[in-house]
């Protein structure tokens, strides 16, 4: 299968705007940016999506998001920031290739928010909820 990712990680795809890059990562702007500055930032190897990922990886990954958000941060001054990835299509996820969006946000940027605004579950569905979270926890490394 053809990743558009991969192709861009390893220099095979040069149409995109490479903003920094090291052995393990590479942070571009995507073709479609949601703000000026949007930035994306992915693994150089394949992996699908942030719950596919091993501690390891994790850690140069993260490490990588907040170099570039410092930058963003420092060059363009936003009066805010979000950093988003999704996984898996209800999540709205269309590039099977981990990406991390660091999206500058100013007032009235036209983005819009983020969390749509809803009620709360009841009580006793929040302390379930709680209780699976805490036991399959205590069962991942």
């Amino acid at each position: 299968m053809h990743c558009n990712f991969c192709s861009i990680a390893s220099g095979e795809d040069n149409t995109v705007e490479v903003i920094c890059a090291e052995e393990r990562w590479i942070a571009f702007f995507p073709m479609n940016p949601a703000t000026l500055g949007h930035t994306l930032v992915i693994p150089r190897i394949h992996v699908a999506d942030l719950w596919q990922v091993e501690p390891n990886q994790g850690d140069y990954l993260m490490a990588a998001v907040i170099k570039m958000g410092r930058a963003i941060n420092s060059a363009l001054k936003p009066a805010g920031m979000n950093l988003i990835t999704s996984a898996g299509e209800t999540a709205e996820q269309t590039v099977f290739h981990l990406h991390m969006h660091l999206v500058p946000r100013w007032h009235n940027d036209g983005f819009g928010p983020i969390w749509m605004k809803k009620g709360r579950s009841g009580n006793a569905e929040l302390v379930d909820v709680a209780h699976r979270i805490r036991d399959a926890c205590a069962d991942t490394s």
